[in-house]
């Protein structure tokens, strides 16, 4: 693998993993275009550590309020515990706890939606994995997910509304990301719609959806990660396919939350079916 395969990839992942345009779609058109058959798959993961990093940036203000409020919260249940009084605040009810700790109670509705994800991407893994060798599939995937941001044109204004995200939310989000494991689909697209389908506020559903792709990045990294596999590929491209997807992902999150916040997911349609077509022409 050499750097100018590393920093076009890089580029790739970084743009397409978060622009609702499926990122592992992308991959598997250009590494076809390329002649890049069988991709190292440290390089793979260098390149989601990039956009994972990215994540974490990007939304840094969430994650710190919610590991303080999961801290405060798991420091009033101990002393609640020990001091047999009443139970700590957050645990009076839904509202209540969405009200008191609103961080915390979204790391729960987190944890609980990457339980389909998870459940879904190790009994379906390997029928995922093979997937990735036809540009068939991509090529129909990729206008699936078009007709799905095409589709949240229609939710109306009026029905997205809902500032709390609730048990049925985070399962369907976590269900719809498990999905999103097939190459073509779009994670960030078909989370974020799901979320509006729901009932969620534009913003509220672009958050949730990147939000909860993290603990799954950081699952996929720990099963897949192999040190052994660095001298393969060299340390240098494993470096440049971490910045480079970095610093286009922060990009591309910018982009989409501002099209999300919008309404203007549906533009993407147009470059999706163009994209599938693509990869039904050079199958």
């Amino acid at each position: 693998m050499n750097i100018e395969h590393t920093i076009f990839l890089g580029i790739i992942q970084g743009l397409t993993e978060f622009l609702p345009i499926s990122s592992s779609g992308h991959l598997v058109i250009f590494q076809h275009l390329i002649g890049l058959k069988n991709p190292e798959l440290l390089l793979d993961i260098s390149l989601h550590i990039g956009t994972l990093l990215a994540i974490c940036i990007f939304f840094w203000s969430d994650i710190r309020a919610m590991v303080t409020e999961c801290g405060a919260f798991l420091g009033d249940l101990l002393r609640s515990r020990k001091s047999a009084a009443v139970p700590p605040k957050g645990m009076n009810g839904q509202v209540d706890e969405a009200r008191q700790l609103p961080y915390a109670t979204l790391t729960f509705w987190v944890l609980l939606g990457v339980i389909p994800t998870a459940v879904i991407g190790i009994l379906f893994g390997q029928l995922f994995h093979q997937m990735f060798g036809s540009t068939l599939v991509v090529g129909i995937m990729l206008m699936i997910t078009g007709t799905i941001l095409g589709a949240s044109r229609l939710i109306p204004d009026r029905a997205i509304k809902k500032k709390n995200i609730g048990m049925f939310t985070a399962l369907a989000v976590g269900l719809a990301q498990g999905v999103a494991i097939t190459p073509g689909i779009s994670r960030s697209g078909i989370t974020i719609v799901c979320g509006l389908l729901c009932g969620l506020d534009r913003e509220l559903a672009g958050r949730f959806s990147f939000l909860i792709s993290i603990p799954a990045i950081i699952g996929a990294l720990v099963m897949q990660f192999d040190m052994t596999e660095l001298g393969e590929i060299g340390y240098a491209p494993f470096v440049t396919g971490i910045f480079i997807s970095f610093v286009t992902g922060l990009i591309a999150l910018k982009i989409t939350m501002n099209y999300v916040k919008k309404g203007k997911l549906h533009y993407f349609l147009p470059y999706c079916f163009l994209a599938g077509i693509v990869a039904l022409v050079i199958k």
